[in-house]
């Protein structure tokens, strides 16, 4: 009777961790941008986050969902990215909002001018949305000809995980084009580094294939390049502080 009770206890408790690991998955991802967009409400100032974040992560978790339609995965990791697409466009909404009422220049910059030099710097979010559409619409129906290819597929999920090991490289070239960070959260960037050295502990604990924990270190050398900028254009400041706007953003962080 001892080992029954012993037995539903461990069934219990594994059926609870093994719950509490699938939340996290699927929330984990986005946590780091709940702080980056409350900054950027209270100071109505969106400078200092890239939006080219957010396209990084929509191209990786689109191809990584329609990667599922070749190859199975976790449910899990699928509702990851749905809840990450949907964060990402919630940020670019409100990125563009910002940006529009502060902006000068009151010609409008839409995605069907076909203008390369205005790529991801349109003027509403309705272009960004119909950019993603595009972009899903023709990435499905490619995946839908080449299901039958393994190349293809196994070529497909490795870009997926290469396109997301990239995700702090546009934040890193906004912060060098400034030469500062402010306006961007280090929380952000320090719920970055340590969400993505468990990941990839994780991977080598557990043997991963090699293109998982290669693109994973990838992503903490990024990351710690990114806290690099913050201690060295905090200690080396590369132009004037600001006492207005981001005097206030400072203080965010």
């Amino acid at each position: 009777m001892d080992e029954v009770i012993m037995d539903q206890i461990m069934y219990v408790a594994h059926q609870t961790v093994s719950w509490i690991a699938s939340v996290a998955i699927i929330f984990g991802g986005v946590v780091p941008y709940i702080p980056q967009y409350r900054d950027i409400r209270r100071t109505q100032n969106a400078e200092g986050f890239s939006t080219y974040v957010c396209l990084v992560l929509l191209v990786a978790n689109i191809l990584r969902i329609l990667f599922r339609f070749g190859r199975y995965f976790e449910t899990p990791l699928l509702w990851q990215s749905i809840i990450m697409i949907i964060t990402m466009l919630i940020m670019l909404n409100l990125c563009t909002n910002v940006r529009m009422a502060t902006e000068l220049n009151t010609k409008r910059r839409s995605f069907t001018d076909f203008d390369w030099n205005h790529f991801w710097s349109w003027s509403h979010f309705v272009d960004y949305l119909q950019c993603v559409l595009a972009f899903t619409v023709l990435a499905a129906y490619v995946t839908y000809l080449l299901l039958d290819s393994v190349l293809f597929v196994e070529s497909l999920g490795f870009l997926a995980v290469f396109t997301e090991a990239m995700l702090g490289t546009p934040q890193l070239y906004c912060n060098y084009q400034n030469k500062s960070t402010e306006g961007m959260s280090i929380k952000m960037v320090l719920m970055w580094t340590s969400g993505d050295t468990f990941k990839t502990g994780y991977f080598l604990l557990t043997q991963a294939p090699v293109q998982f924990w290669i693109c994973g270190l990838l992503q903490v050398c990024v990351d710690f390049a990114i806290l690099f900028q913050v201690y060295y254009y905090g200690r080396y400041p590369q132009k004037p502080i600001s006492h207005t706007t981001h005097t206030t953003s400072a203080k965010a962080l």
